[in-house]
């Protein structure tokens, strides 16, 4: 007998004598190994109206991860469905009947395909046979159905949340494979409890597998699930395990974990064991502490991350995590980052609306165009801050986040409004469905340094959400972070809450001004306000002010739905492509700003960096170049200097002043690093050929984190005309990037001035 039929003859004989034992329990008697095995590529595509009716052939290719709008050759009318949440949007606006409204009755919108369903196909080679093979599906909309080899393995309806398939009776090992997986072609097949994703300015609901797809196989016990949670204040890491075993039989087996630096792979922390009993079929959790000493921090300026290898008898996974901590406190009403008060400064990236973009493509899994939308970019707009809004995003996005340091607001899909509000699902969220869904959004997240904050939902009134849903999860996350739950009541006594300050929203939404009778917006206000004039949320919580502006232009200038009346009166017949570009970059700088001087928010974020932009769309995003990811100019050289860590705020909004009169100017300076900052102020008159007019200097000084304002007096120039008025900070240590805040001022004659007539 040679030795290849000699290690069979001994492996039946092993199962043989497995099976005569029974239940009896068993040492380590299998290998440690896992083996991943990626099915990410191009994968056969076809659709049916059926459920049950599987394709004979396949005439389409996709990608996976990717969107099904990506097919060759494509489907027509894909990604065509509107939910009742945008209907009844579009009703209030006049763009849809009431009536044929009101005939949704209870349905969830409207499908313009002919299909219900995708299936999606591809063919594999399994590695050797181990004791247990598991498909995931890390995330699919809407919803999924597994087949291997023709043998129908299961379902899973959440959009966006991991999968799970146990496919160890139907893989053909060491051999060719068929998997198939079926998906929704829009929300409206899936269960009603099943939460689908609500948003009320979606035009389009794109199906596709968006994440990746892997196979893995290994032997028993099995490891589920590994949580890390950072312990900074004994230098050590908690460590919770998941271990569940497939066979028939009860299995002992000492579960080892140790610490590396991802990089080096140089060990951070010595072996630390417990041995574990597991009967047959049991699901088991273990808790272990491993030290580290001199742990390094992570933070967004030094991303450091560390890797646990966890292993039992039969498996072995790595899990990436970061040594930080991240609360917010209701006394000082502040974010903290590692134990020390830390702001926060950035945007959002809706990527669902962005999904649903004419040009979106593959775009969102390309590795140099991510790399420059979350790293590049956010360095030069001194942002360390994201939220990643009303939906979820595939998991390489997070790793970039974790590995080069950025904080993310990760919000859930669901957004309802008001009651009074048409068409929303507020009574039709089920409470034990959505736990289980955000128990599996929370697993999948855990282990990531970036997630700072769990946002369940969006400008929403759920109380249910704060009083049952948050509290049956939360305690999940071994890293208490905080929760965020939009206009409900803070769910825990340090959660912070949400803020919009739409200022511009009258000017842009009413008929006439003044039609709410109250007066509209003027951004001259803005001089006799120090923070939010009210807040939906009336709370002592900490806030995060994460949406503001109401100034959205789509990417060729011209207005969205939602400012089509706003920009001809603000600039009257100047109402230009160029001109409106430059005002919404102008009042945008001026009005982050504003935001951030007076600290009355523990994090200010724009809206929007990333979304859909189209002649449907109600917002948009900022880019001239999507494919190149460039910012219009305008609105990159405001926002720059807006964000600046040393902030500062000239609060001054009149166009006009008289010349040759002294003038008393207040500027408000904040300094978001934990290091001392002094230098000067300079606050200067510049004519229009960038000569100096006038201008005084003054010097500042600010404590870490600290926030100071200055009185200038300066006397107006004697020439009339129009005017750059500066207020300009040169840190002692770094003269060669100031911050500058700047107003447009045109200096007229006095009527006592010789009696001339104002400049044109």
């Amino acid at each position: 007998m040679n030795a290849k039929k000699l290690t069979t003859w001994l492996a039946v004989c092993a199962i043989a004598l497995v099976s005569a034992r029974g239940a009896r329990i068993f040492a380590a008697g299998e290998s440690t190994h896992r083996t991943t095995l990626s099915l990410n590529g191009q994968w056969d595509v076809e659709d049916s109206v059926s459920p049950d009716a599987m394709p004979k052939g396949y005439s389409h290719t996709a990608p996976v991860p990717g969107l099904t709008h990506s097919a060759v050759p494509a489907f027509p009318d894909v990604d065509q469905y509107q939910s009742r949440e945008l209907l009844s949007n579009l009703v209030d606006q006049g763009r849809y009947s009431k009536s044929d409204f009101e005939k949704l009755g209870n349905a969830r919108g409207i499908s313009h395909q002919q299909r219900n369903y995708f299936w999606y196909r591809k063919t594999f080679n399994a590695p050797a046979q181990a004791a247990v093979a598991l498909l995931k599906v890390n995330k699919a909309q809407f919803g999924s159905v597994v087949y291997m080899n023709g043998v129908r393995i299961g379902e899973h309806d959440p959009c966006f949340t991991a999968a799970y398939f146990d496919v160890t009776r139907t893989i053909h090992w060491g051999a060719a494979n068929e998997v198939v997986i079926r998906i929704g072609a829009h929300p409206g097949v899936l269960p009603e409890n099943v939460s689908q994703g609500t948003d009320f300015e979606k035009n389009r609901w794109t199906p596709g597998i968006y994440d990746d797809v892997k196979l893995l196989t290994m032997n028993n016990p099995v490891i589920s699930a590994v949580q890390v949670a950072p312990q900074l204040t004994n230098s050590s890491i908690m460590v919770q395990t998941e271990l569940h075993n497939y066979s028939d039989h009860a299995i002992r087996t000492n579960v080892q974990q140790q610490a590396f630096e991802r990089k080096s792979r140089a060990p951070s922390s010595g072996k630390v064991e417990a041995e574990v009993e597991i009967a047959a079929g049991q699901t088991k959790t273990i808790t272990q502490t491993v030290p580290l000493a001199h742990a390094h921090l992570w933070t967004p300026d030094d991303p450091f991350l560390y890797q646990v290898s966890t292993s039992t008898s039969g498996d072995q996974v790595e899990s990436r995590f970061g040594m930080r901590e991240f609360r917010f406190d209701t006394v000082t009403q502040r974010a903290y980052l590692n134990g020390r008060p830390y702001f926060l400064r950035g945007s959002n990236i809706t990527l669902h609306r962005f999904f649903e973009d004419p040009e979106s493509g593959t775009l969102p899994w390309n590795e140099a165009w991510l790399h420059r939308l979350l790293v590049e970019i956010p360095k030069q707009m001194h942002w360390n801050a994201f939220r990643f809004c009303i939906g979820p995003v595939p998991d390489r996005w997070l790793e970039i986040a974790d590995e080069n340091g950025l904080l993310i607001q990760n919000e859930y899909m669901v957004w309802t409004g008001h009651p009074s509000w048409r068409g929303g699902y507020r009574d039709r969220y089920d409470t034990n469905e959505m736990i289980g869904e955000y128990k599996e959004w929370i697993r999948d997240n855990w282990n990531h340094p970036s997630v700072a904050i769990w946002d369940a939902t969006n400008e929403s009134w759920l109380p249910q959400f704060s009083s049952t849903i948050i509290p049956a999860v939360r305690t999940l996350d071994l890293s208490n972070r905080p929760w965020e739950n939009s206009y409900n009541s803070p769910a825990g006594p340090d959660d912070p809450v949400e803020d919009h300050q739409y200022l511009f929203y009258s000017m842009a939404m009413e008929d006439k001004p003044g039609d709410t009778g109250e007066p509209s917006f003027k951004i001259t206000d803005l001089e006799s306000m120090i923070g939010p004039t009210s807040a939906v949320n009336r709370t002592a919580h900490a806030m995060i002010l994460n949406e503001y502006g109401w100034l959205w232009l789509n990417r060729d200038g011209t207005p969205t739905l939602l400012t089509q009346k706003l920009y001809p009166r603000l600039l009257g017949d100047k109402d230009t492509t160029e001109n409106r570009l430059a005002m919404q970059a102008y009042l945008l700088g001026g009005e982050t700003e504003f935001w951030r001087a007076y600290r009355r928010y523990a994090g200010v974020l724009h809206f929007v960096y990333l979304t859909a932009s189209d002649p449907k769309a109600f917002t948009s995003d900022h880019f001239r170049d999507l494919q190149k990811l460039e910012l219009q100019p305008d609105f990159a050289k405001a926002m720059e200097q807006a964000f600046n860590p040393l902030g500062v705020y000239l609060s001054f909004w009149h166009p006009t002043l008289n010349t040759g009169e002294p003038q008393e100017f207040t500027i408000a300076m904040v300094n978001d690093e934990d290091r001392s900052r002094a230098g000067t102020l300079r606050l200067s008159f510049t004519s229009e050929d960038g000569k100096t007019a006038a201008a005084e200097n003054v010097a500042f000084s600010l404590a870490p984190l600290g926030a100071e304002s200055y009185t200038v007096t300066l006397k107006t120039p004697e020439l009339p005309g129009k005017y750059s008025l500066q207020a300009v900070a040169s840190p002692a240590d770094d003269r060669d990037h100031p911050t500058i805040s700047h107003r447009d001022v045109i200096l007229k004659l006095s009527t006592a001035q010789n009696g001339q007539s104002d400049p044109k």
